[in-house]
């Protein structure tokens, strides 16, 4: 028996393609294998696996995780949505492809090996006089993988991507979602139904371009693409998991029905927050004035200091202003800390 025949009969045995990944962490071998209701399964690479249902399909769906190694409950999420799958449990109406965006930062229990992964898409992998390593390769490959799905799916069908996430901090606002810059392209309610039914109800729109994978999703594709923020950070076993039944279970519609059907469109039922402006840290001395347990959605008072990069001190400039992703280890030129204030939804929105 060949290394891919026991891989493949082991897989459609117990499911379990994140240890398959796990152990195999920058590369796997392609292999498809039917399973006995149709549905056609494409390995196209570590941590990349597509099924292909034989019904008509409407949407096609990108779920990813691990773009974080350290964020395990959507890692948890979306194994148990696979095993399923393979298992027979949950059978599909839609195409769907699952990431697990980087296997080695998921065993070494870090956001990231060498390069924070998502700052790297969009073509921010490949730039001229930067040495390449292995998570701007990666980016680059998971950026064609997703495209060939898109590309494989046809013209006028939808599609979407959501890049499932915890957060480095804990939040006011548990679970939130980041709504891609659209440039000028309107928001949907649809979409904010779906997060809605994800326990999601608080979303930051972004107004400039990123390099984040819901971002690429968004701007190359057209797909309905989201960051969407699940809680803390835990490591494994430690989370609990019911907390996430409102996600599982709208997952699970998505791609299992021919249609979902979500509740009425109401703006009062959301909370939402445009970003105000976005502090890079240029010097090693960096620092922040709240402490490390300083929640996302913080808000500070007109005045206050939000950030100091060397000899320039930051402060609000907005009552209530508030923070958002701080994280002052970052590399020299990333964002260290975004800030939004509240918005009211306008005509923008279809």
């Amino acid at each position: 028996m060949t290394a891919n025949s026991k891989y493949l009969n082991e897989l459609q045995q117990h499911g379990d393609f994140l240890t398959l990944s796990r152990n195999n962490e920058w590369h796997l071998a392609p292999s498809v294998f039917t399973l006995s209701n149709g549905t056609a399964v494409t390995i196209h690479d570590t941590g990349v696996i597509e099924f292909q249902p034989t019904c008509d399909t409407t949407i096609d769906v990108v779920l990813s995780s691990a773009i974080h190694g350290n964020e395990t409950a959507p890692i948890e999420i979306c194994d148990e949505l696979i095993k399923r799958i393979i298992l027979g449990d949950l059978q599909l109406a839609q195409r769907v492809l699952f990431i697990f965006g980087n296997p080695q930062s998921i065993n070494i229990g870090k956001r990231f090996v060498e390069e924070n992964l998502n700052r790297l898409f969009n073509g921010h992998h490949t730039i001229e006089g930067v040495q390449m390593n292995n998570e701007r390769t990666r980016a680059a490959r998971l950026e064609q993988y997703v495209s060939d799905f898109y590309q494989r799916g046809g013209q006028h069908r939808e599609r979407c991507h959501y890049d499932l996430h915890t957060a480095i901090r804990g939040s006011k606002n548990d679970k939130f979602a980041v709504y891609p810059f659209l440039h000028g392209k309107p928001w949907k309610k649809s979409q904010l139904q779906f997060l809605l039914s994800c326990g999601v109800n608080t979303v930051l729109m972004m107004k400039s371009p990123a390099t984040t994978f819901s971002y690429y999703s968004s701007f190359v594709h057209d797909a309905d693409s989201f960051t969407v923020e699940l809680g803390q950070v835990k490591p494994f076993g430690e989370n609990d998991m019911s907390r996430f039944a409102k996600t599982k279970a709208t997952l699970s519609a998505l791609i299992s029905q021919k249609e979902v059907i979500y509740k009425e469109f109401d703006a009062s039922d959301f909370e939402l927050f445009a970003v105000h402006r976005s502090i890079n840290r240029t010097e090693h001395d960096f620092s922040f004035p709240f402490s490390d347990n300083a929640e996302n959605f913080t808000g500070f008072s007109k005045g206050d200091l939000l950030a100091t990069d060397g000899q320039t001190c930051y402060y609000a400039d907005v009552e209530g202003e508030a923070i958002i992703f701080p994280n002052a280890d970052v590399a020299l030129g990333q964002r260290a800390l975004l800030t939004v204030i509240p918005l009211q939804l306008t005509d923008n929105i279809i």
